[in-house]
This record gives structure tokens, C-alpha cells and sequence, in this order.
């Protein structure tokens, strides 16, 4: 109870920036964005792993709001512009509570005032339709980073959970990576395969994140970052944020996910539906399966590994929250986060390690890819390229 206490304390002074939160989506999926049918200002923990008085519960200062649409669906430019509604939606119905946040300086600002600084980040490459200027449409629109692919490949992108195409980055794909670091949007890895990390930590001026993402070592899913490109965080700058997905984080749930996503599709039903429908059926085959039980021991496992590989500065949280049917014991829902912190206190971890995890590395990751890109623009103009021209 001390150490949960003392985290609970850590937490009002270096509250947690979490990378990834799939909450829009979920409004979409359940309610389709009727934000009186799920009025996060209520208790929501029914429906929703988020809502606005369990992130004051968990600590949370500053949220990157997932502007996810899945990659196998048409139309994902118009939708994810939806998505970006969604966010600005709630940023404006909730004011006393979430702030829009732009910049670094946006989140110390929120941060400041007692408010959630909300950012957005578009999960997945197909999000721009092979096209540079709705790249930096989204970036106009507020998105602060885009996740390269999603679970399946891209035309000049692989994915981690794909099998292998172009070889990591095609030309376009490396083109892509230095667009994002001349406007200032991060480069985000999670998702994409090995060889997509290892080119964009080639092709990238400024730091890189995972946005939602474990070890590899630990957990060997292939959705996780090998040591290898752990290794090569500290000379770019990057930010690793773990994740909490049972299935990314617990060898014994690899093999039951399998099964899981296969039951999933014999019903008709995409292996992440999380709408009432897909997790009854969920919850019947876990009645017939009991599932491993991730715990905030696990993830801990995963941040031990990963600081002694990467260090301390190149860590952060990125939960995934409302973007996964399962969470571990103790990390139930966005209101968990003291939990984990209190695991790492237990474990010797300082209070100036947890507070570069839980905020300070993720203001600093932001605000250096914003320097980059004013160096960037000062010397080169928007690129034109196209895929065709680039990949032929």
C-alpha cells in the first residue's frame, strides 16, 4: 500500500503521457459517435476501458487519441478525418477537462493547468492514401504522429503481421519518413515489421517512438521490438512506449490469442471486434478456455529488459486502452497506472527513472522532432513525390 500510495503521489507531479488510446474508435463502433450514449463524463466502465474520472484515477496528464481505421476497410482517408472530428468533439465537450495540444509546450501547458493534453495519432500509413500532401493535411489537422502500418502491409511499408513485400521501406516509404520529420510528425514503428524499423531508423533525422509496443525478447511476438533496434534508440533519440495487450506481453497468451482470433472468424467476426457482440463471443470461448492472466508484474518484466537494453531515456507508456478485448489483472482500464508504477517503485526503480517513463520522456521525444522540423524547413520546401514516380 506505500508503494501504491507513493505512486499515486509520483503521479500528480509527472502524471503519465500515454501513446496510444483507441477510444475514438470504440465511440464509432459502439455508439457511432453519440457522445450522450456514451457520455465519458459518467461512469462508463461498462462499455469502455476510458472515461474522464478513471484517467484522474490513473494519473493520466497527457493522452495521444488514436485516429485509427483499420487497413483491410475503404475509405480510410474520409474516416480517419472523422476520427480527427471525434477527438475535437471531445476535446470541446470536456473543456474543464481535456486540452487540444499541438506542441510540446501544449503538454507542460496541460499539464500545468490539471488537464489532459490531447494529442491524436493516425495507426497506420494507409491513413494518407499514398499521398504527401494529406500527410501534411493530417499534420494541419492536429495528428502528431502516424504508426507506418497497421496489421497489414502498405504499399511502400511492411507490417509485423504481414507477410514481407517491399523489404521494410520501399523508396516512397523512406520519402514518406522524411516528410513526417520536415513537418514535425513523429515516426511511429509500432506495428511494422523488423526490417520497416531498421530502414526508418536509417531514414529518419529525428527521434522515432513505439507507440504501443514490448519487448521482443520477452514476449516474442513479432508486434514486439527486437533488442537490436532497442540498441539503436539511444543515438536516435527515440521513445519505446510499452504496452499492456496480454497477448504482446505474455508468452503463454500468444499461443491462446491464436486461438482465439481463429474462434473470432469461424463466428464471422474480425479477430478485433470489440463491439457487445464480439466480446460475448469472446467471453464464451474464454469460459471454455481460461486464458493466461498478464499483471502489471508482466509489463513490469518488460520495462526492466527494456531499460537495460535502450536506458532510461528512451522509454514511456502506451497502454492501448480501448483497442484490445483483454487486459492485464491490475491494469484493468486507464484508471490502473499507479499499479504498474507501484510495481516499479517495489522494484527499485528511482523516482527520476519513473518520472522520465511516465511524462518527461515523451514532452522531450515531441519537442525534438518540433526542432527538427524547423531546421528542416528552413532549408527545404514540401516534397511532391508520388509512389508511382518513387517505387514505379
Amino acid at each position: 500500500m506505500a508503494s501504491l500510495e507513493a505512486a499515486r503521489e509520483l503521479l500528480r507531479e509527472f502524471p503519465v503521457a500515454d501513446g496510444h488510446n483507441d477510444l475514438p474508435w470504440a465511440l464509432r463502433e459502439q455508439v457511432r459517435y453519440d457522445l450522450d450514449a456514451r457520455d465519458i463524463a459518467t461512469d462508463q466502465s461498462a462499455y469502455l476501458h476510458t472515461d474522464l474520472a478513471r484517467l484522474r484515477a490513473g494519473g493520466v496528464g497527457a493522452q495521444y487519441w488514436s485516429v485509427y481505421v483499420p487497413s483491410d476497410r475503404p475509405g480510410a482517408v474520409p474516416a480517419t478525418l472523422e476520427q480527427i472530428d471525434c477527438v475535437r468533439q471531445l476535446i470541446d465537450r470536456y473543456p474543464a477537462e481535456l486540452r487540444a495540444a499541438l506542441t510540446a509546450a501544449d503538454m507542460e501547458a496541460g499539464r500545468a493547468e490539471g488537464r489532459v493534453a490531447s494529442l491524436m495519432g493516425a495507426e497506420g500509413g494507409h491513413s494518407i492514401d499514398n499521398s504527401l500532401a494529406t500527410l501534411r493535411a493530417l499534420y494541419a489537422l492536429g495528428v502528431r504522429y502516424m504508426t507506418l502500418t497497421h496489421n497489414d502491409n502498405i504499399a511502400w511499408a511492411d507490417s509485423a503481421t504481414d507477410d514481407p513485400a517491399v523489404g521494410g521501406l520501399s523508396a516512397f516509404g523512406r520519402a514518406v519518413v522524411k516528410e513526417m520529420n520536415r513537418e514535425g510528425m513523429l515516426v511511429d514503428l509500432s506495428h511494422v515489421a523488423a526490417t520497416t524499423m531498421r530502414d526508418a531508423l536509417d531514414t529518419s533525422v529525428a527521434p522515432v517512438i513505439f507507440s504501443h509496443s514490448s519487448s521482443r525478447a520477452v514476449c516474442d511476438h513479432p508486434r514486439n521490438i527486437p533488442d537490436d533496434v532497442l540498441e539503436r534508440l539511444p543515438a536516435n533519440g527515440g521513445v519505446a512506449m510499452v504496452t499492456f495487450v496480454p497477448k504482446f506481453v505474455l508468452q503463454a497468451a500468444v499461443d491462446w490469442t491464436a486461438a482465439a482470433d481463429e474462434n473470432m472468424r469461424a463466428h464471422g467476426l474480425h479477430h478485433l471486434d470489440t463491439t457487445p457482440e464480439g466480446m460475448a463471443v469472446h467471453r464464451a470461448f474464454e469460459e471454455r478456455n481460461p486464458r493466461p492472466i498478464a499483471t502489471a508484474a508482466t509489463v513490469a518484466d518488460h520495462l526492466d529488459h527494456m531499460r537495460e537494453v535502450a536506458g532510461i531515456d528512451h522509454l514511456g507508456i502506451g497502454g492501448d486502452y480501448d483497442g484490445t478485448a483483454f487486459t492485464p489483472d491490475g491494469l484493468d482500464d486507464v484508471s490502473g497506472y499507479p499499479n504498474l508504477i507501484a510495481e516499479l517503485l517495489d522494484r527499485g526503480w528511482s523516482r527520476t527513472d519513473l518520472a522520465k517513463l511516465t511524462w518527461q520522456n515523451a514532452v522531450r521525444v515531441l519537442g525534438a522532432a518540433e526542432d527538427v522540423a524547423r531546421d528542416l524547413q528552413s532549408r527545404t520546401g514540401p516534397s511532391n513525390a508520388t509512389l508511382e514516380q518513387l517505387d514505379g
